[in-house]
């Protein structure tokens, strides 16, 4: 898209006086123009954009349940080694460290 829309607008509103609605169809062209600009300089304006996008999403989603699966593994075995030397640390208390003897 290019601006010939919007600078037919804004000539109409220049010729005619501004009212609501001109305005809105300023803002609206002008706004469409700025994201096609955008998405254009980003180099997601072409028919594999959409595709690319939907893949980095569920890149990033693996990505996020991997991080949070490694997470819960890594507390899991923290838990199990506070577990454990609590364990060890009451049978010393307790007086099984003799019995093994």
């Amino acid at each position: 898209m290019t601006g010939a829309v919007l600078a037919e607008l804004m000539a109409q509103v220049t010729r005619e006086g501004g009212d609501l609605l001109s305005l809105r169809a300023i803002a609206e062209e002008a706004g469409e123009l700025g994201a096609t600009r955008a998405m254009t300089r980003l180099g997601l304006a072409d028919e594999k954009a959409r595709a690319d996008l939907a893949e980095l999403r569920e890149l990033l989603g693996t990505w996020r349940d991997a991080k949070k699966s490694a997470w819960k593994a890594v507390l899991g075995w923290a838990m199990r080694l506070v577990m454990a030397l609590l364990l060890a640390g009451l049978a010393m208390r307790l007086g099984f460290a003799a019995w093994l003897e």
